[in-house]
């Protein structure tokens, strides 16, 4: 981006801030506040029971600096990264011992830039492949590392490789969570920098969720062949996951009145800046759940025991939203509401549990002397 436009754009960040209601959460007053792919269109799978429960069972690890993304590797450990500080540690299942793999060079983190999403390849155990989503100087990008585990702790990643670049980016609505899909193909959910009108143009990265193959090309069954676009109309999309029928959900910071839920499909336009929350308005898609953005302000979303789970921050709270089929099976119920503040990153477990990151670390948050924390938790 030339200079002149980069000022222009940290001016309109800065006055977006002073302005418009949520992006991770409200914020405090002066904190600057986010195959084909395709479902399956057979038979459903047998809904989730209409209740259910969501109860914290060990506190894996305590203090851990503004974590964000959450790899989960083969065997269970996982690697959480620190978004202020680039840093990536892995953090044993079993026992919750940390090893410092290493940081993410490039990473500028401000407001809610930093390092973002993690994922690790699908064949992991073969090729040692870590994807990041982070916040540069000049914009956000997808870069893959290797871990090399047999080397010093601190010095176990190899140079970012950029496999995608020119993701907008800004003070705030950074999007920046990314997952393997079941069709092996790596999705992403992007923000649009604080500049609304990004999330409805075609050319841009901006408000958008991506789809593409391992090396950053346009996926196959993409709704242009030559983009890796692949929904549209999203303000801050920060959760992904997929359900027992492969269908693809993400949660979406709304601005001031609904936070979002939505079933997500090749094509789609979900309606941001002219649409949040149901407003039954032609050419756009409608969530299938929405919140006030005091109750949500979602992050994370995960898929187990036949429910989705969505991480609330300005919320401070769990939501589960019980499925059958395509439709929620009940209304959804809220667990841990206030009990461990903030709540960013949820990711399932091999045995149908939940991991469960807090950031009360993030500049927004009251943390205290155990935060931030990582919480195991038992659901049904």
């Amino acid at each position: 981006m030339r200079p002149s436009r980069r000022l222009v754009a940290a001016v309109a960040a800065a006055l977006l801030i002073a302005v418009t209601g949520c992006s991770e959460g409200g914020g405090r007053p002066g904190v600057p506040p986010t195959e084909s792919g395709r479902p399956t269109s057979g038979a459903a799978s047998p809904g989730a029971p209409a209740k259910g429960s969501a109860e914290v069972v060990r506190t894996l690890t305590t203090k851990l600096a503004s974590p964000w993304g959450v790899a989960t590797l083969p065997g269970g450990d996982l690697l959480v990264g620190s978004r202020d500080t680039g840093r990536i540690v892995r953090i044993a299942a079993r026992d919750g011992r940390r090893t410092e793999v290493g940081s993410v060079p490039g990473v500028a983190a401000a407001g809610e830039g930093g390092l973002l999403g993690l994922a690790a390849s699908p064949r992991f155990a073969e090729d040692r492949t870590l994807y990041a989503y982070f916040t540069t100087e000049s914009d956000n990008r997808i870069a893959r590392m290797l871990v090399n585990d047999r080397r010093p702790a601190g010095e176990q990643l190899t140079p970012p490789d950029t496999v995608l670049r020119d993701i907008p980016k800004g003070t705030v609505h950074n999007g920046g969570r990314i997952a393997f899909g079941p069709d092996g193909m790596l999705y992403a959910g992007t923000g649009e920098g604080g500049r609304r009108e990004l999330a409805q143009d075609p050319a841009s990265l901006g408000g958008k969720i991506l789809r593409m193959t391992p090396d950053g090309e346009p996926a196959h069954g993409n709704p242009r062949a030559d983009s890796v676009v692949y929904s549209s109309g999203h303000r801050n999309v920060q959760g992904l996951a997929w359900d027992a029928d492969k269908r693809l959900w993400a949660s979406e910071f709304g601005q001031n009145t609904w936070d979002e839920l939505n079933l997500v499909e090749p094509g789609r336009n979900y309606g941001w800046p002219e649409a949040e929350g149901r407003a039954g308005r032609p050419g756009f898609t409608d969530p299938v759940e929405q919140w006030r953005t005091s109750d949500a302000s979602p992050s994370g979303l995960a898929y187990a025991a036949g429910s989705l789970w969505m991480a609330g921050l300005r919320g401070e709270r769990l939501w589960r939203v019980p499925l059958r089929g395509s439709r929620p099976a009940a209304a959804p119920r809220a667990f841990l509401a206030g009990n461990y503040g903030r709540l960013r990153t949820v990711v399932p477990t091999d045995d149908g549990g939940l991991w469960l990151t807090t950031s009360n670390t993030d500049g927004r948050g009251r943390p205290g002397p155990e935060d931030d924390r990582l919480l195991r938790l038992k659901v049904t």
